[in-house]
């Protein structure tokens, strides 16, 4: 792992973790453009998600279209892709990180390959972890 890709898993745990902190104490928190570091880890996890479940990762490179929390817009992938997952950044953070069931969030989807990701999504290192079941953890 580079040095640059270790800092930001690194920020990507650090913010996760934290949003733990503020669903314990049900406060919500206010993100910055820097949620852009967790959302590129995000993306770039796909296969990831698939082949830490012996899946075997599909072979199409999704589009994510997100709007920051400036309401800047952050693109992954070709706009015209068949697959494509669109919505908050927040959420979509959530999501990978496993804070959020796919079903508790505003993210809209198309294709079947990344229906199923945004059902399993894991941006972090280790064995094949569950997400949240829907309506388990909520945004206050």
């Amino acid at each position: 792992m580079s040095a640059r890709s270790f800092a930001t898993a690194r920020l990507m745990e650090t913010w996760a973790h934290t949003q733990d902190v503020f669903d314990t104490l049900r406060l919500r928190r206010k993100n910055t453009d820097r949620l852009r570091h967790v959302a590129h880890i995000g993306v770039t996890t796909f296969a990831w998600s698939f082949k830490i479940r012996t899946l075997p990762p599909p072979e199409i490179e999704p589009c994510v279209e997100l709007t920051g929390p400036s309401g800047e817009r952050w693109v992954w992938g070709e706009p015209d892709a068949s697959e494509i997952v669109r919505g908050n950044a927040e959420d979509f953070c959530l999501v990978v990180t496993q804070r959020r069931n796919i079903a508790d969030t505003r993210l809209k989807y198309q294709g079947d390959q990344v229906k199923q990701w945004l059902t399993m999504a894991q941006a972090f290192a280790g064995i094949a972890q569950q997400p949240p079941a829907a309506g388990e953890r909520v945004t206050p």
